[in-house]
C-alpha cells in the first residue's frame, strides 16, 4: 500500500508542478506589455450600492477624479433603507461630470437580486463600454479608467484586479489578501491560456452588447450570487477577453474584519463554482484536490519513514516552485509582504477551503 501511495504522491507532485510553473507561469512570469494607443471612446462606470451611504461618501470622489476625457457614472441604489439615495443625489448635484442615478424599487419577483439592479443600471448607461466596481471600492489611481479602457481596443471583456487594503498586524487580513492573490493568479492565468472562467465585480469591464447578446443574467438570475464570475464563465472566450494588471489599474476595498463574516462570504463564492462549465470545474477541482492530497500523502509517508529522503526532497522542490510562482505574482500585484510566509498561508487556506467545502455539502449558504 505504501508503494502505491508513494507513486500517487509523485503523480500529485507532478500535477502541482504543472499548475504552478507552466500553467500559472503564463501570468506569474509574464511581462506587462504597454499599450501604445490610448482608448478614447465614452465610458460608463457602473456602481451598485445597497445601504452603502458611508462608503459612497468615502470612495466616490476617487471615481470622480479620473483622468479620462469622456465618462459618466451610473449609480444604482439597490433598495437601500439608509441614506444611500440622498448621498447619491448630493453627489449628482455637485459633480463636475454626468452622474445617472437608477433607483431600484422593491420587486417581489427579483427581491434582493443584485443582478436585477445591475441589469437596470446597464440599460440606463449611455455608452456601450462599461466598467464595473463596488461602492466599498476605490481606484488606486486617477488613471484607472484609462488603463482598463485601453484594453477595449481589441477585446470586449477585461479582467482587472481588486485588491484589499493592508491592515497592519492583522493575520486575517493577510489570509484574505493571500486568498485574493491566489484567485487572481488563477483567473489571469486561465484567461491567458484561452480558457477564461471568472472575474471579480470589484474591477471588471465589458461592453453592453456583450451583456445583451446573451440576455444578461437570465441563465442564472435565480442564483443570488454570480453577477461577476458566472457571467464571465458564460460569455468569455479566448478571443474576446483581455487582462489588465498594471499597478495603476487596481481597485482597493476594505476586507472583512471577522473570520465569521469572511467564511460566510467565501461559502457564497464557492457555491457559485458548481455552476461553472465542466472543464473549469475539472481543472479547478484537480488543483485544489492535489493541494490537499500532496500534504496528506506526504505526512502519511513521512510518518512511516517510507522513502522519506525522496519525500522531503519533493516537498522542498515544491516549496521552491511555490515561492517562484507566488513571489513573482505578488510583485506584480503589490502584495510582496505575503511572500515570506507563503507556505504557512497556503496550508492555513487549504484547511479553510476544506472546511468550507464540507460545510457547503452539509448545508447550502443562505446568508447573502
Amino acid at each position: 500500500m505504501l508503494e502505491y501511495l508513494f507513486i500517487a504522491f509523485i503523480a500529485i507532485f507532478c500535477i502541482q508542478f504543472f499548475y504552478y510553473i507552466p500553467f500559472f507561469g503564463t501570468f506569474s512570469f509574464s511581462k506587462i506589455k504597454p499599450i501604445k494607443k490610448l482608448f478614447n471612446q465614452p465610458i460608463s462606470v457602473i456602481i451598485c450600492a445597497k445601504n452603502e451611504g458611508e462608503n459612497l461618501k468615502t470612495n466616490l470622489p476617487y471615481f470622480l477624479k479620473q483622468n479620462y476625457p469622456n465618462f459618466e457614472i451610473v449609480l444604482i441604489n439597490d433598495c437601500s433603507y439608509d441614506n444611500t439615495l440622498e448621498i447619491m443625489e448630493q453627489f449628482k448635484k455637485d459633480a463636475p461630470i454626468n452622474i445617472k442615478i437608477v433607483d431600484v424599487a422593491a420587486n417581489e419577483q427579483f427581491w434582493g437580486s443584485k443582478k436585477y439592479a445591475l441589469t437596470l443600471g446597464i440599460k440606463a448607461a449611455s455608452n456601450d463600454y462599461l466598467i464595473f466596481s463596488d461602492a466599498d471600492c476605490k481606484p488606486v489611481s486617477n488613471s484607472w479608467i484609462q488603463e482598463m479602457a485601453n484594453n477595449f481596443s481589441n477585446k470586449s471583456i477585461i479582467l482587472g484586479y481588486g485588491s484589499y487594503q493592508k491592515i497592519k498586524n492583522s493575520f486575517l487580513n493577510k489570509i484574505i489578501r493571500f486568498e485574493t492573490l491566489l484567485t487572481a493568479i488563477q483567473y489571469f492565468s486561465y484567461a491567458k491560456i484561452g480558457i477564461p472562467y471568472m472575474g471579480v465585480g470589484r474591477n471588471l469591464a465589458y461592453t453592453k452588447s456583450t451583456f445583451f447578446n446573451v440576455n444578461g443574467f437570465v441563465n442564472h438570475m435565480h442564483l443570488k450570487s454570480g453577477d461577476d464570475d458566472l457571467f464571465i464563465n458564460e460569455v468569455a472566450t479566448k478571443n474576446n477577453i483581455s487582462t489588465c494588471y498594471t499597478a495603476v489599474s487596481f481597485t482597493e476595498s476594505v476586507a472583512k474584519t471577522s473570520f465569521k463574516e469572511w467564511i460566510q462570504q467565501k461559502r457564497r463564492h464557492v457555491s457559485t463554482a458548481t455552476h461553472y462549465k465542466l472543464k473549469h470545474k475539472i481543472l479547478l477541482g484537480l488543483f485544489y484536490s492535489s493541494q490537499i492530497l500532496f500534504w496528506l500523502f506526504a505526512i502519511t509517508l513521512l510518518s512511516f519513514q517510507f522513502n522519506w529522503k525522496i519525500v522531503v526532497l519533493l516537498i522542498i522542490f515544491r516549496q521552491l516552485f511555490l515561492y517562484l510562482s507566488i513571489g513573482f505574482s505578488a510583485k506584480k500585484l503589490n502584495e510582496t509582504n505575503l511572500i515570506l510566509l507563503t507556505p504557512f498561508y497556503e496550508l492555513f487556506l487549504i484547511s479553510i477551503q476544506l472546511f468550507i467545502f464540507i460545510k457547503n455539502l452539509i448545508s447550502k449558504p443562505t446568508h447573502w
